[in-house]
């Protein structure tokens, strides 16, 4: 995702999605990711049940769009990177898409009774105006669901480190508090922008655009990831994810 602002961060950003969209589809979906397929995916499909009208904002060739789309409702996805957005319609399987910023939606007022933004929002500058738009394409009591990367996990100088004496690991907080945003090396050659906040942010931003949270989940890394990256009795205790759910209050 990017800003409206035109910034040279959000600029910049744009254009590494662009470049790195086949990596994202090659690796990241299509039963390539147990984080998707284990956790992700029936997260989102368990925290929107019955919902008819499902906007997926950032929702790259469409994994999670054609997910809610098994379960019956009528699903948009919207997305800024033309590569995604392409693939996306080339994978069909019943949602539509759009290319589009998530600060600026193309949908009427009142359009949809869900609204799912997964792992988008740590690509965004402008966070607080993308929730005031949620809540504008919200119908009353409609409802939205938040994914992102665990901001504990991301903030600076955060990581694993060994205890030499007793041989666990634990989990270092870097500046949390702090706003900061990074280019980061994924693989290499991959480069992605990724700005990281404390959660009280995305908390108040929430409830100055009328979205109430009620409900959260801080989920045990999947049991692929466990098993086969982080395979230590103490990567069972650090979620990798936070799932905030929010309704639009009338």
């Amino acid at each position: 995702m990017a800003d409206d602002t035109g910034t040279n961060g959000t600029t910049h950003n744009e254009a590494l999605w662009e470049q790195h969209a086949s990596w994202w589809q090659q690796t990241f979906t299509g039963g390539g990711d147990p984080e998707y397929d284990e956790q992700i995916l029936p997260l989102v499909a368990r925290h929107l049940p019955g919902a008819s009208r499902v906007l997926d904002i950032g929702c790259g060739e469409g994994q999670v769009a054609r997910r809610l789309a098994e379960t019956g409702a009528q699903v948009v996805g919207i997305d800024p990177t033309l590569a995604q957005v392409r693939e996306a319609h080339a994978r069909g399987r019943g949602p539509g898409y759009a290319r589009a910023r998530a600060e600026a939606l193309p949908c009427r007022s009142g359009a949809f009774d869900a609204v799912v933004l997964c792992l988008a929002i740590e690509h965004v500058d402008a966070f607080d105006l993308v929730f005031r738009e949620v809540a504008r394409v919200l119908e009353p009591g409609g409802r939205f669901v938040l994914l992102l990367a665990h901001p504990l996990l991301q903030a600076p100088n955060s990581g694993w480190v060994e205890d030499e004496h007793s041989d666990e690991r634990f989990w270092l907080i870097g500046g949390y508090l702090q706003e900061f945003d990074e280019i980061v090396e994924l693989e290499p050659g991959v480069h992605l922008r990724f700005v990281h906040r404390p959660l009280s942010h995305y908390v108040h931003a929430l409830g100055r655009a009328g979205l109430v949270i009620d409900d959260m989940e801080e989920p045990a890394p999947a049991p692929t990831l466990l098993k086969e990256l982080w395979d230590f009795p103490e990567a069972s205790t650090i979620p990798r994810m936070l799932l905030v759910c929010a309704r639009r209050i009338v």
